[in-house]
């Protein structure tokens, strides 16, 4: 069972560590050229980027890595007197919250505001300006989770 667990863990490490890179070329990149263009532009382009990623592949390293994280969180109870286990407890939370949690939270709420929105509408400027400084905060948010999340999985892994 331990092995099992063990397994678990380097999973998560990975899907952390891949959702944390995926953040971070949004917040690094992406948002930065969006917010080059102009807003109709923008919002167009990015509209069609929430599209796209909605794939089986991000589906499985973002729920993936929540659904082993949300296992682990509730099975290292079982596993209390390893070294390791304080780490996975924490990266697994630190997954969940900061980045599952913050993107259904308030990324896909504003996604959803930004596709109901027409490119052109009047109030498009606004919004997008709004949408640029906020979404980009919570994916700031998001990457700095992922990437703690990984450490402390690698941590948990190291220590076990």
């Amino acid at each position: 069972m331990a092995n099992v667990l063990l397994i678990a863990v380097l999973l998560s490490a990975v899907g952390s560590g891949i959702m944390a890179g995926v953040f971070f070329i949004f917040s690094n990149t992406v948002m930065n050229a969006l917010r080059q263009l102009p807003s109709s532009q923008g919002i167009a382009a990015m509209q069609n980027i929430n599209r796209v990623i909605l794939n089986p592949l991000f589906f499985a390293a973002f729920i993936g890595t929540a659904v082993i994280s949300a296992l682990l969180a509730v099975s290292i109870f079982w596993f209390w007197g390893h070294q390791g286990a304080v780490y996975i407890l924490i990266g697994a939370l630190i997954y969940l919250i900061g980045s599952f949690l913050v993107t259904i939270a308030f990324n896909v709420p504003m996604n959803k505001a930004l596709d109901a929105l027409s490119s052109d509408a009047d109030e498009a400027a606004n919004l997008w300006a709004r949408y640029l400084t906020d979404w980009t905060a919570w994916n700031h948010v998001r990457t700095v989770a992922c990437l703690l999340s990984a450490v402390f999985f690698i941590f948990g892994f190291r220590y076990w």
